[in-house]
């Protein structure tokens, strides 16, 4: 009996586009790796589900690392298992490392989130987390700290993945602060390498966001018109990247419709859907077009930036300062969210450690 042919692989063997798993869960990467994934990413969120779905595995496991480390915290301890379920995603990931010269096969650490106000506590972790495997690349955010964080990681051979993105602005100001780290090294005599950095934007949590400004401030418009905003914010940062010759590529995440996967097909970037929504386009045979240089219905661009002055902020180049990155609605929601899950991985280890009786 044949063996399907998965529309997510159809697509990734025909266009430069790439497919990454918006997860480090061991049992759904292998799955998606079969969907044609070529690296993984990770946060906060998606390590505490994946404990939370292997606990039967990770509740004995912490008590060992308790045992082993007498005096660590919960919060060290909950690390610790992030690191240990990154390194085995990692190994599922090698083949793919090595046959692309390091620019996919990769998996991603995301730094502590809790970290996000100390440039120098970012770098210092982003530097251990690159040394737990050959094909780490590690995640830091698109704030004011995280872009001084991001070009010295850059700088002492940090593979980047930049998160907490949700708009041009951030992911260009990224960019460019890891070419100017990578340029550092160059001038210093640093060996080059490929790092396979990426720049994230993640376009449904730009959606998630207009959607609740519009409420908030009583805006009616056509609700379909927001469905489109992430999407037109990706290929407008695609063709920054294009243009200005950016050795970071894209990444789309933060997934929430498929237009976020079929709108960005052909072009030179990563796309990184978690692993339902790869079954949805997968069980819906979505077949993938060269859709990359199709630029997102003028009328609706033009309405979103009339109607909308947060997504005009998002869409253009020199929409926000650095500054402004930081009290972007979007970024405060997903920090928050981040430390939430911190703060519940916490409580994880807490209730093993000391069950509630």
């Amino acid at each position: 009996m044949t063996a399907p042919v998965f529309a997510t692989r159809r697509a990734a063997e025909r266009f430069p586009t790439v497919l990454w798993n918006d997860s480090a869960d061991p049992v759904e990467l292998a799955r998606s790796i079969e969907f044609g994934a070529v690296g993984a990413t990770c946060n906060p969120v998606i390590a505490l589900a994946a404990v939370r779905a292997h606990l039967d595995t990770w509740k004995p496991r912490i008590a060992e690392l308790a045992a082993e480390f007498p005096t660590a915290s919960e919060s060290e301890i909950g690390w610790k298992v992030v690191e240990e379920l990154s390194i085995q995603a990692a190994r599922l990931l090698e083949p793919a490392f090595r046959a692309s010269g390091g620019r996919n096969g990769r998996l991603s650490v995301q730094t502590d989130p809790r970290l996000h106000r100390n440039a120098e506590a970012l770098v210092a972790q982003a530097v251990h987390f690159a040394g737990l495997a050959e094909n780490i690349i590690v995640k830091i955010p698109a704030t004011s700290v995280g872009l001084v964080a991001i070009e010295e990681a850059a700088y002492r051979g940090v593979s980047i993945n930049v998160t907490v993105s949700f708009t041009v602005p951030q992911a260009v100001a990224a960019a460019e602060a890891i070419e100017r780290g990578l340029d550092r090294r160059a001038a210093e005599g640093m060996p080059e390498r490929e790092f396979g950095s990426v720049v994230t934007l993640m376009g449904g949590r730009l959606d998630d966001w207009l959607k609740a400004w519009v409420a908030k401030n009583r805006i009616l418009i056509d609700p379909g018109y927001l469905e489109w905003a992430g999407v037109a914010a990706l290929k407008r940062a695609y063709a920054v990247f294009q243009e200005r010759g950016f050795r970071s590529r894209v990444l789309s995440a933060a997934f929430r419709n498929h237009l976020q996967w079929s709108e960005l097909q052909g072009g030179d970037l990563v796309v990184s859907p978690p692993f339902d929504w790869q079954a949805r386009i997968n069980e819906n045979d979505l077949e993938a077009s060269d859709r990359i240089a199709v630029p997102v219905d003028p009328h609706i661009v033009a309405t979103l930036e009339e109607k909308v002055p947060e997504f005009r902020r998002a869409y253009e180049v020199d929409g926000m300062t650095p500054a402004e990155f930081d009290t972007f609605g979007a970024t405060v929601r997903t920090l928050r969210q981040f430390l939430e899950a911190d703060e519940a991985l916490d409580q994880v280890v807490r209730d093993i450690l000391l069950p509630p009786v």
